[in-house]
């Protein structure tokens, strides 16, 4: 399966990542998040950053099913899907990744048929990547 190829600016997203903890960059001049990571502020043109948590909770804003073609270990765990998450601390902020039962689940272990625009999850980690899981009421 590729793993992430960090860049500078956003290495420090996966170093919090590897500890199970889901950081987004932010402004240090006026408090803007912004994502991906990048060195100047696109609100005030500032180059301060810092990496705030946040609590890895929000809710489904779009995904996609895959299906074959695919390379052979992604076709392996077809159908599965790629969510876009917008975060509920930062709505302009959406994340990328993949919607499972819990965290370490297979890429298509979550029925496609259960998937939902709007549905609330909240951030896991496994193996150093940041998957989402349906919060519970």
């Amino acid at each position: 399966m590729l793993r992430p190829v960090p860049d500078t600016d956003g290495a420090p997203f996966w170093e919090y990542a590897a500890q199970g903890e889901l950081r987004v960059q932010a402004c240090a001049a006026c408090g803007e998040f912004r994502f991906p990571p990048r060195p100047c502020c696109p609100h005030c043109q500032s180059f301060e950053s810092e990496w705030r948590p946040v609590s890895g909770r929000g809710r489904v804003w779009s995904y996609v099913v895959a299906h074959p073609p695919l390379l052979p270990d992604y076709a392996a765990q077809a159908p599965y899907n790629v969510v876009v998450v917008e975060l509920e601390e930062a709505p302009r902020i959406r994340l990328v990744g993949n919607l499972v039962p819990g965290a370490g689940q297979p890429l298509g272990a979550f029925p496609v048929e259960n998937l939902r625009i709007g549905a609330r999850v909240r951030a896991v980690f496994h193996d150093g990547l940041p998957q989402w899981v349906p919060e519970r009421s």
